[in-house]
């Protein structure tokens, strides 16, 4: 088992950066493949990026590469998603996951482990 505990998120105005944090623990953080999820209301659970056991491996969702980057500090058991220039259209809950492997993965169906995720609101 991996318990995964997202924070970070908030009220922010657009424009700004914000950085989320997932603290794991339980089974070895270190040997995970690691992802970040957002899910908008009324909208399906999107991919955002993605990170290898080592953080040698990332994966971007195209539209969000730009402005995100996805980092973990396998010392802390903790994963991070640096997101900066927010926009109104990156308002949602972000989850981090795990995949229970050292891959990496874009889909959600190859993660294991989900954290109840942290909400953000992005204002105009």
């Amino acid at each position: 088992q991996v318990q995964l505990v997202e924070s970070g998120g908030g009220l922010v105005q657009a424009g700004v950066s914000l950085r989320l944090s997932c603290a794991a623990s339980g089974r070895t953080f270190s040997r995970q493949g690691m992802g970040w999820f957002r899910q908008a209301p009324g909208k399906e659970r999107e991919f955002v990026a993605a990170i290898s056991w080592s953080g040698g491996i990332t994966y971007y969702e195209d539209s969000m590469q730009d402005r995100f980057t996805i980092s973990r500090d396998n010392g802390q058991n903790t994963l991070y998603l640096q997101m900066n220039n927010l926009k109104p259209e990156d308002t949602a809950v972000y989850y981090c996951a795990a995949t229970g492997s050292m891959s990496p993965a874009r889909t959600r169906d190859a993660y294991r482990y989900w954290g109840q995720g942290t909400q953000v609101t992005v204002s105009s």
